[in-house]
């Protein structure tokens, strides 16, 4: 039993703070206003683009990120700050009255921008991924991270239960909701880049 943890314990203190980084519970709420608009053929297509996108990017970055870091001169906090601005633009643009009748059109494309990067994957999984590789080794992280996905999509492709149960004007409710909070994720995302960049200038 104590040999089994020995190989398992990689595994399993990598998958954990992939999995809180992720935090597809909380993205949950906000992917369920993003695709309240979509036919179920519509939905899919964007959970597979979203997961595709989010795997691959993290994939890459787990690879060569910091070799990109260091030649293009780019701190994290940087990557935080251009991905909390991008957020803040499109979900104030959902917010501004006469938007709900071009809502659909311009959802087409949510499974890449914005559900599979930054909410899936964003600064906190992209980080996270770096330093699980010095502590753990490449493969546990990869494997654990393969994990999280799998996890994301089955969320996902069940999140129409959640709607039935919810309802019609539950799913309005959902998608202002949902459009406050990707307002509220962009700020943060701004505010903890900032944060870190001021800690860098003045340490």
């Amino acid at each position: 039993m104590g040999e089994l943890y020995f190989y398992i314990k990689p595994y399993l203190l990598s998958f954990i703070p992939i999995f809180v980084a992720i935090n597809i519970f909380g993205i949950l709420p906000i992917f369920l206003a993003l695709t309240a608009e979509m036919t179920a053929a519509e939905k899919r297509k964007n959970i597979v683009e979203s997961l595709i996108t989010a795997t691959t990017i993290a994939i890459i970055f787990m690879l060569v990120g910091k070799l990109i870091f260091l030649i293009m001169g780019i701190t994290v906090a940087d990557f935080k700050i251009g991905g909390g601005i991008l957020l803040l633009i499109l979900s104030v643009n959902l917010l501004l009255p006469g938007v709900a009748a071009t809502r659909e059109k311009q959802y087409q494309d949510a499974g890449i921008f914005p559900i599979g990067t930054p909410l899936i994957t964003g600064p906190a999984v992209l980080t996270t991924t770096l330093v699980l590789i010095d502590a753990f080794g490449l493969f546990p992280t990869f494997v654990s991270l393969v994990l999280n996905m799998f996890i994301s999509w089955i969320v996902m492709i069940n999140s129409d239960r959640v709607a039935r149960v919810i309802g019609l004007n539950g799913m309005r409710a959902f998608s202002k909701v949902g459009d406050i909070f990707l307002t509220a994720i962009a700020v943060m995302m701004i505010r903890s880049g900032i944060q870190e960049a001021y800690k860098l200038f003045f340490k």
